[in-house]
Parts: C-alpha cells; sequence; structure tokens
C-alpha cells in the first residue's frame, strides 16, 4: 500500500528516535521554559539568544518553527499613542446649533 519493502518497515519499527527529533525535543523544553520565563513576551530571536547562553547552538528560524509546532506565540500589546492635538492655537468653529438640532426647512443654520 505504502510501497515501503518489508525489511524497510520493520527496520523503522525498531530503529530509535532520529538524533533531529532527540535534539528539538530538547530544545521544545528549552523553549517552553524561556517562554514561560519571560512571561509570553519573548520572539524567536531573543529566546535563541537565551538558547546561545544555555550553549545550544540552534538558528532562528529553527527557534521559530519549534515555537509555532508549540503554539507558543507573543501577546505584546501596542503603546497607546495621542492622534488628536487639542492643544493648539487654531480658531475652533463657534457651536452655532448649541445641540439644538431642530430647523423648519433645510439649508437654514449654517452659521453666516
Amino acid at each position: 500500500m505504502f510501497k515501503v519493502s518489508k525489511s524497510g518497515y520493520y527496520d523503522c519499527l525498531n530503529r530509535g528516535p532520529s538524533k533531529r527529533w532527540s535534539e528539538n525535543e530538547a530544545l521544545s523544553l528549552a523553549i517552553r521554559d524561556i517562554f514561560k520565563e519571560s512571561f509570553g513576551n519573548y520572539g524567536a530571536s531573543k529566546i535563541r539568544a537565551e538558547l546561545i547562553k544555555r550553549e545550544y547552538h540552534v538558528s532562528r528560524p529553527r527557534v521559530a518553527r519549534i515555537r509555532g509546532a508549540n503554539g507558543l506565540f507573543t501577546k505584546t500589546k501596542r503603546n497607546f499613542k495621542t492622534t488628536t492635538d487639542s492643544k493648539h492655537d487654531y480658531p475652533i468653529a463657534p457651536n452655532i446649533l448649541n445641540q439644538d438640532f431642530t430647523v423648519n426647512g433645510q439649508n437654514q443654520i449654517w452659521g453666516f
């Protein structure tokens, strides 16, 4: 069905996990620890820097891939930015209506 030889199938069953798989499992544990310590703020670059301090030699894309596979995503909020400058010296239009929006017809209150 899968076009695999019998010897290859049974060899795969008896063979242990690969070196890469074992390394990824160890990295997953280390990445989870670092992510928890940073309260979910560290991305792949900062996690990689921490891993290098802990003597793991790994690339940033590999850290990002393992972090994503474990469902560890950052939840950072953006800082509030004021978009309105209310402290200016520009002239302000007069309040002609004074919150009275009742009119008898069209084009009556224009402030002219």
